[in-house]
């Protein structure tokens, strides 16, 4: 028996997938987190010497160690973009929703 791939009713609406205030809410983290990540990534681009110990395997050990800090501090919304992008969509969304109701 085959099942189809995608079909419209199979197709999650944005509630159940994670929706509403959450999933707002965890995009804006994630959204954070990546604008950290690249902080970071800046930030360990500017070495001020070499290296004695470096090779790839710690730089990737770096890179996981960073995403991993980044997902973190985005998770405790100090910086403050999640909330600026939270409350941006969050305005859209209720314009959107009273444009529809009129």
């Amino acid at each position: 028996m085959t099942t189809p791939i995608s079909s419209p009713a199979a197709t999650p609406t944005p509630a159940a997938a994670g929706g509403g205030d959450g999933g707002l809410r965890k995009a804006a983290e994630a959204f954070e987190a990546v604008i950290l990540r690249q902080l970071m990534a800046s930030m360990r681009q500017a070495k001020l010497g070499d290296d004695i110990f470096g090779s790839s395997a710690t730089d990737n050990f770096r890179e996981m160690a960073d995403a991993k800090t980044a997902d973190s501090v985005a998770a405790m919304r100090q910086f403050g973009i999640a909330d600026m992008v939270e409350a941006q969509f969050r305005g859209r969304a209720a314009a959107a929703a009273a444009g529809a109701v009129q």
